[in-house]
Parts: structure tokens; C-alpha cells; sequence
């Protein structure tokens, strides 16, 4: 893919939410779901369950997707494609270890949604553009606890990113309500959030609607 420039009215920022990486119930995390993705805007919804064994990600999948797809939410699974593929996910996240971007769209087929993890890598970022990823994502830019991190690329990435290619990007890391805009600003196409959604202090569905009032005010 040639680095081109991007368009002058790049659609708006979006919410990209993140499953916590433990789901001890189920149910009780579906009601949750549904009521945070009929308060506002989502673009999509990553299920990643770290760790848990096959038969937990597919009952995962069997129940959170279809709460997705009522509200038009993309349902991506984390690092499988071949599970992805398996439960009928929209798509999937690898990171660098996951496997080579080439294979995952070999097992998902040339409709599937496929992002990449590229920390603070942009060359990294490149070639995942150049190689079909659909976005991908830098991060993490905020101290968190829902995964190690090692990388703290600058907000100046995303601008960066914005103003020279078209495949979107998505920003992860301790994103939360006090610093979504500035990210949103910087230039991410995406918010990735986890913990500042289902651990807020008011609840997810609040936590949704204002992360979009945030990056579209």
C-alpha cells in the first residue's frame, strides 16, 4: 500500500472497547455490555480473555457477540485467528508475537477486519499498513494495569500517523475520561478502552457516554 496522504474530513474518533481480561461472569457481564453499548457510539469490540483455554473464548464469543451486532458493534477475538474464524468473529487483533499479519488473513479471508499491535514502532506501523491491516495501533500511552506494557510512544505518533497515511489508528493504554480528548485531539481514529469503561466508578454505560461527548465534543 503507498503512503498516501489522508483526507482533510477523516471521519470523527471513535470508542473501540476492550473486554476485561477475566470474566468471571458471564451473564452478569452481557447486561453490562448491552446497557454501555446503547449508551453511545462503539465502533467495535475486541474479546480478550487473558488467559483462559479455548472453550472459555468460545462461550465468550457464543454470548457477547450477538449483544454486539444488535448495536452494529464489529466483534474482534485478540492474538487467534483461527478461533476468530471458527466462531464467526468480524475480525481479529494480533500483536507481534501473534503471528504473521499475512497468515491471519490467509485463515480470515480478504473481508475480515485485522488489526495490529505496533507499540511506538511507526515503521513497525508501516508495514502492517503496506501489508493490509485495516488499523493499527499504537500504545500504550498511559500507565495501566490491564496488560504489561514496556512502550510510551509520544501523542505527537498519532498526528504524525493522521497527517501521512489512511489507515486509521488506534490508540491503547490507560486511556481514560481525563485524557480521551487529548488523544482524540492528537489524532487517533480510535480509542481503545478497557478498564476505564467497566471499572469506572459510575459504571460502563456512563463511562460510554462520556468518553463520547469527550472525543467529539
Amino acid at each position: 500500500m503507498a503512503r498516501t496522504p489522508t483526507v482533510p474530513d477523516r471521519p470523527p474518533c471513535r470508542l473501540y472497547l476492550i473486554t476485561p481480561p477475566s470474566i468471571p461472569d458471564l451473564d452478569a457481564f452481557a447486561a453490562t455490555l448491552d446497557q454501555a453499548l446503547a449508551a453511545g457510539d462503539v465502533a467495535a469490540l475486541q474479546i480478550r480473555l487473558k488467559p483462559a483455554d479455548d472453550a472459555a473464548i468460545r462461550a465468550a464469543v457464543e454470548v457477547l457477540a450477538p449483544i454486539a451486532r444488535q448495536h452494529d458493534v464489529a466483534v474482534l477475538l485478540n492474538d487467534r485467528p483461527d478461533l476468530a474464524k471458527a466462531t464467526g468473529c468480524d475480525g481479529v487483533h494480533i500483536g507481534q508475537e501473534d503471528g504473521s499479519l499475512a497468515e491471519a488473513r490467509r485463515i480470515l479471508g480478504p473481508d475480515a477486519m485485522i488489526g495490529v499491535t505496533c507499540h511506538d514502532d511507526r515503521d513497525l506501523a508501516w508495514d502492517a499498513a503496506e501489508g493490509g491491516a485495516d488499523y493499527v495501533a499504537f500504545g500504550a500511552f498511559y500507565p495501566t494495569d490491564t496488560k504489561e506494557t514496556v512502550h510510551r510512544p509520544p501523542l505527537e505518533l498519532l498526528t504524525v500517523w493522521q497527517e501521512t497515511v489512511e489507515v486509521p489508528c488506534v490508540a491503547i493504554g490507560g486511556i481514560t475520561i481525563d485524557n480521551a480528548a487529548e488523544v482524540a485531539r492528537a489524532g487517533a481514529d480510535f480509542i481503545a478502552v478497557s478498564a476505564g469503561v467497566w471499572r469506572h466508578p459510575k459504571g460502563a454505560a456512563f463511562a460510554v457516554a462520556a468518553f463520547n461527548l469527550l472525543v467529539n465534543p
